[in-house]
């Protein structure tokens, strides 16, 4: 399988800042860090939008998925408030992750911290056909809890 080659710019308040990086052979997501200038406090049902001092180009056919760290999200309650973030192949623009705390004690995010992990997948457009039913199956509109 071929690799989509993303091309990434540190921002000046990156600067020193680990590149995200697969911390496995197989691992799935780049862990991206916080380029945060002091220690940021996040208090329990707070949201926080956390720079990572990075922009991407992220190539035509593909898109970013910025997913919580399962440690941070089962340990501390910290996770992507909007799970997935998906950033587009057409954004230039800073990545920054928006973390919320769930948990019942304040989290301090350090610069460096890995706090988020970016999954690059593919994606496919869809050609929506507007029709006036559509075709019937077992489940019907069943909807949450349907099956028990």
């Amino acid at each position: 399988m071929s690799r989509p080659r993303v091309q990434i710019v540190r921002l000046p308040h990156g600067a020193g800042l680990e590149l995200p990086a697969y911390m496995t052979p197989q691992a799935a997501g780049l862990d991206l860090p916080a380029a945060v200038a002091s220690p940021l406090a996040v208090a329990p049902g707070q949201i926080v939008l956390v720079p990572t001092g990075l922009a991407l180009a992220i190539p035509p056919g593909y898109e970013g998925q910025v997913r919580p760290r399962s440690g941070l999200a089962i340990k501390q309650g910290l996770t992507v408030v909007n799970a997935p973030g998906t950033i587009d192949a057409d954004y230039r623009g800073e990545v920054r992750v928006g973390l919320i705390n769930l948990g019942p004690a304040p989290v301090t995010i350090e610069r460096g911290d890995r706090v988020a992990q970016l999954i690059i997948a593919p994606v496919v457009q869809a050609e929506l056909a507007e029709v006036a039913q559509l075709p019937p199956t077992t489940r019907g509109a069943g909807g949450f809890g349907h099956t028990g």
